[in-house]
């Protein structure tokens, strides 16, 4: 399945053990040797809300959330029926989500909003090396180039660089992600997101998530992309941004209250068996 292109291999935990999945993250996730992905998600019951998740990257490291793997589960959980309830939670280690499940004449889900919760501002819970208040617009230098980063987390971390007009195409992500990755004011790593404003209701991203690389889209990214454009003051509180990725759009609404909702797609590929 995938969600603007963020592509993951789901597991139906109810039915099947996992029992090394860093392991076989990296095997199914092989593009050449495998099924391919951006890593696998577990899909499994929960004792404190109506579903859990587990993700892995490719590399094998287990993230904390996927914005665009939760919306994914609640189409999978409805489909495949088990659950008939259109308003879902999910646990996660970024803590519980909402969703709210969208269906087309068919029954199926087309779309999913995401409560996301609240965006998390402080360096110390980003984490980011930092003695501010918060991490807004400051200049860090990354392999000898000085970028200005906004820094949130969504329950997992990530530094935003606004870039001018016409610019993020041509970066070479593969070259220059690593270097933000794994750059030391990061304890836990960070994803990256490079960004262009267009205007204040429309935004254009690329990303490069940790473990993974640079990825069509990245849930989580895109709200604190949003996050961090209201923050700058390119956007507005309690307004829709519609945010272009490489693999499609995501709309996100970031509240005054500090809550953000994330609202895309859900799109299945197919569904087979694997010897692994």
């Amino acid at each position: 399945m995938h969600g603007a292109g963020n592509d993951y291999i789901y597991i139906n935990c109810f039915q099947e053990n996992v029992e090394n999945p860093e392991e076989l993250s990296i095997k199914l996730s092989d593009r050449h040797f495998g099924i391919g992905g951006d890593g696998i998600i577990l899909i499994m019951p929960s004792k404190v809300a109506d579903f859990k998740m587990r993700m892995f990257n490719n590399d094998g490291s287990e993230g904390k959330m996927c914005g665009n793997g939760t919306r994914c589960i609640g189409k999978y959980v409805y489909d495949n029926h088990l659950t008939d309830k259109k308003v879902v939670t999910l646990e996660t280690l970024g803590g519980i989500k909402t969703l709210r499940l969208s269906t087309n004449r068919n029954d199926k889900v087309v779309s999913v909003t995401v409560d996301m919760g609240k965006a998390i501002l402080k360096p110390s819970e980003i984490p980011v090396k930092s003695s501010l208040d918060t991490f807004i617009n400051q200049p860090v230098s990354v392999n000898g180039i000085t970028y200005n980063m906004t820094c949130v987390s969504m329950g997992n971390p990530h530094a935003v660089i606004f870039m001018p007009k016409d610019t993020i195409d041509t970066l070479d992500l593969e070259k220059i992600g690593k270097y933000f990755e794994n750059h030391e004011i990061f304890p836990d790593k960070v994803n990256t997101e490079f960004v262009e404003v267009w205007n204040s209701n429309t935004l254009k991203m690329r990303v490069w998530e940790r473990g993974t690389g640079e990825t069509l889209a990245c849930g989580t990214g895109t709200c604190a992309t949003v996050v961090a454009s209201v923050l700058n003051g390119y956007c507005n509180y309690n307004e829709e941004v519609l945010v272009h990725l490489r693999g499609g759009d995501i709309t996100i609404k970031y509240q005054e209250d500090g809550t953000v909702f994330m609202t895309g797609n859900a799109i299945k590929v197919f569904d087979g068996e694997i010897n692994s």
